[in-house]
């Protein structure tokens, strides 16, 4: 259905003209039009009343019409928009990295986060590469990798950095195009004064150094707290403290909680694979293995959680995504079941959820029945709209 269907239906149950139509589609879709509206409501009573459509079968009427303008296409967007699909899905498929920086370039935007969108890149082969002082640029790169898919990764920009920004990534990207890499952090300091500690801290969490310094997170930690005394005006080389005495490395877990804590993207570990042994002893399938168990079987399923989502039609069911190493999951929520398990329903940041499996055409669906907090290492954050 297009909007175009919902003013016939006003001409056709209302005897709206085709003008009165189209105001009701516009008056529908504005929040700023509560005066307009209450006007072509009392119309659109008073024509469906001639016509002999009164009571509950007019309030549903008009629910649904005004449900379904707030998220209903006219046929010419609609045409415009599975374009920009189809070409979409053309380069994801044929230039997965290049659509993977792309899509981080343009962040904040759009449905999925950054850390869903290098996950998905890594599961079509993308090599994804943390960021680094001499190797990255302001924004997400491409690079020479013949181990990726097409023979390019992805290289996380320094922008990405908790704290750092496009303005700074750009002057820290600028002074080593104007006067060479970077030779250690002091130099980083003395050529960009205007990085602070926690700034400094957020790129040795991030792993800035590593490749470039040979410099693992926690000796570097260790090192910018030294060297962010030094500065343009003062004596270069008497900075003390900045020797890091020996230090264990960190874990893959501290790495991955390091990586979400400072860019939101854990490239190489996502958060239930540390929990992975656990899970497969509760009986918790992959998403990747929710093709084996047959339809209306009972699953249990992990992950973190992507989007909580209820539109206006879908009469207090919420549509869940949960999120593991191998893919995501859907899952759909009764009122009922909301109801029942409303804290970690609403809060949760993962979950496991026991449900019907439904399959139908390539699809797969969890229907809920229960929902319990799934404890992970690092912090993720879902989308919701209600």
């Amino acid at each position: 259905l297009f909007q175009e269907q919902l003013m016939q239906m006003a001409i056709d149950v209302a005897g709206f003209s085709p003008a009165e139509s189209d105001e009701l589609r516009q008056a529908m879709g504005s929040k700023r039009s509560a005066v307009r509206m209450e006007r072509l409501k009392g119309r659109l009573y008073e024509g469906m009343a001639e016509r002999g459509i009164e009571g509950a079968i007019a309030d549903e009427l008009y629910e649904k019409m005004k449900a379904f303008s707030n998220y209903g296409f006219p046929e010419s967007h609609s045409v415009s928009f599975a374009y920009l699909v189809y070409s979409s899905s053309w380069i994801k498929y044929h230039y997965p990295a290049a659509f993977c920086a792309a899509l981080l370039n343009a962040q904040p935007m759009g449905f999925w986060s950054p850390h869903t969108l290098v996950q998905d890149a890594r599961r079509h082969g993308v090599t994804v590469h943390t960021p680094d002082l001499n190797a990255s640029l302001a924004a997400a790169t491409l690079e020479p990798a013949a181990e990726s898919s097409g023979g390019v990764a992805v290289r996380l920009g320094l922008g990405a950095v908790r704290g750092i920004g496009s303005d700074l990534a750009e002057e820290i990207e600028g002074e080593r195009v104007a006067d060479g890499p970077y030779r250690d952090t002091e130099e980083l300091v003395r050529r960009v004064p205007r990085l602070g500690l926690t700034q400094l801290e957020a790129l040795a969490t991030a792993g800035a150094f590593s490749g470039c310094f040979e410099m693992d997170r926690r000796p570097a930690l260790w090192t910018v707290g030294a060297t962010a005394q030094s500065r343009p005006g003062r004596l270069e080389g008497v900075v003390t403290g900045a020797d890091a005495p020996r230090l264990p490395g960190m874990e893959a877990v501290e790495e991955a909680v390091a990586d979400l804590w400072a860019t939101g993207v854990s490239p190489e570990g996502h958060p239930t694979i540390f929990v992975r042994e656990k899970l497969d002893d509760l009986g918790v399938v992959t998403s990747e293995q929710l093709t084996e168990p047959e339809p209306g079987s009972t699953v249990y399923v992990a992950g973190v959680v992507t989007h909580r989502q209820r539109p206006m039609t879908a009469q207090g069911t919420t549509f869940l995504n949960l999120e593991d190493e191998t893919g995501l999951v859907n899952v759909v929520i009764s009122k009922g079941c909301w109801a029942r398990f409303r804290k970690v329903a609403r809060g949760a940041p993962a979950m496991v959820v026991r449900g019907r499996l439904e399959r139908s055409q390539g699809v797969v669906n969890i229907v809920a029945e229960h929902l319990a907090p799934l404890p992970l290492p690092g912090r993720t954050t879902s989308r919701d709209f209600r």
